[in-house]
């Protein structure tokens, strides 16, 4: 019995030693298990933080290369060289606080994916106010060119039609001077005496200038049927044989426009009916000279005729 208990005690002996060691064994296995479950586990949440921040920085830079192409239209809108209206002004103007604005939240290293989920939708509600901007600026465009274009066609028909109210103008005038002209009474014939008054008031005509009293003008109006009948306004000029007109400085009347002295003035009744009129003149400051007298009759704006005598 005691051998037995012997062999017995042996056996347990050296069965001990093995079973510490298998305890070292599992021991081991679970730390290099545990060790492998970590590492795993770092290793996944590296790979999703990594493939997170890729996500989030390729998103950010294709709602930038996005915002830079809506700045780009808007540029290009804006350079139309079409005067603003006051809401088109208002309306860039507020596109361009949004793009400021959505570049600020970009350029933030912290920013979230719900952040980056509103930028994307600020980008495409300012793509669609852009492109209505846009659509705005170029209707106004083609209609302030449209309107350019119909002011053009309006000043050269304006320009036209003044050109030829002034050629109208320039004929009426010219029918105007030449019926003047074609009106005005002209003499057919003009006769100049000298006339000497004798003391029982009888004229005779004489040559002698020391002899003369008055000057006789006859003169007798050619038939013109466009002439206006009535009274008529002759003014005389009488040039002397020193050659210089006999007049005062304030005795003036016109002819087309020019200004003329004249000797005296008269006025006749005129008929067409191709009467004879008679005009007398004296030189009460100097009296009759030898030498040759000219005189020049007007009426009407315009010259009738002309005469020369020579007193002795």
């Amino acid at each position: 019995m005691n051998v037995d208990r012997v062999e017995l005690e042996r056996e347990e002996e050296k069965k001990a030693p093995q079973s510490g060691v298998n305890r070292n064994v599992y021991f081991f296995i679970l730390a290099i298990a545990a060790l492998i479950v970590t590492n795993v586990y770092f290793y996944i949440k590296f790979k999703s933080s990594g493939e997170k921040l890729y996500t989030v920085t390729l998103q950010r830079e294709n709602l930038q290369t996005d915002i830079d192409r809506i700045e780009a239209e808007l540029d290009n809108a804006s350079n139309q060289g079409v005067e603003y209206t006051d809401d088109l002004e208002a309306s860039e103007s507020e596109a361009r606080m949004v793009i400021n604005n959505l570049r600020q939240d970009l350029s933030k290293n912290d920013i979230s994916e719900t952040e980056l989920v509103n930028v994307r939708n600020e980008v495409a509600g300012l793509k669609d106010r852009v492109s209505q901007f846009r659509d705005e600026v170029v209707g106004l465009r083609v209609k302030t060119e449209l309107l350019a274009r119909e002011n053009s066609l309006l000043q050269d028909e304006l320009d036209a039609s003044e050109r030829q109210i002034a050629n109208l103008k320039d004929r009426q005038s010219a029918m105007t001077t030449k019926m003047s002209k074609a009106s005005s009474i002209k003499v057919s014939n003009v006769s100049l005496n000298g006339i000497s008054v004798k003391r029982d008031g009888t004229h005779t005509t004489n040559v002698r200038a020391k002899r003369i009293d008055q000057m006789q003008i006859s003169f007798t109006i050619a038939d013109n049927p466009i002439a206006e009948i009535g009274k008529k306004e002759i003014y005389v000029r009488i040039i002397n044989p020193s050659g210089n007109l006999i007049a005062n400085s304030e005795d003036l009347f016109y002819v087309h426009g020019e200004k003329l002295q004249y000797t005296f003035k008269e006025n006749i009744s005129f008929t067409n009916n191709g009467e004879e009129y008679q005009l007398f003149w004296s030189d009460e400051n100097a009296g009759f000279k030898k030498g040759a007298y000219t005189v020049l009759l007007y009426a009407d704006n315009a010259i009738m005729g002309r005469a020369s005598v020579v007193f002795k």
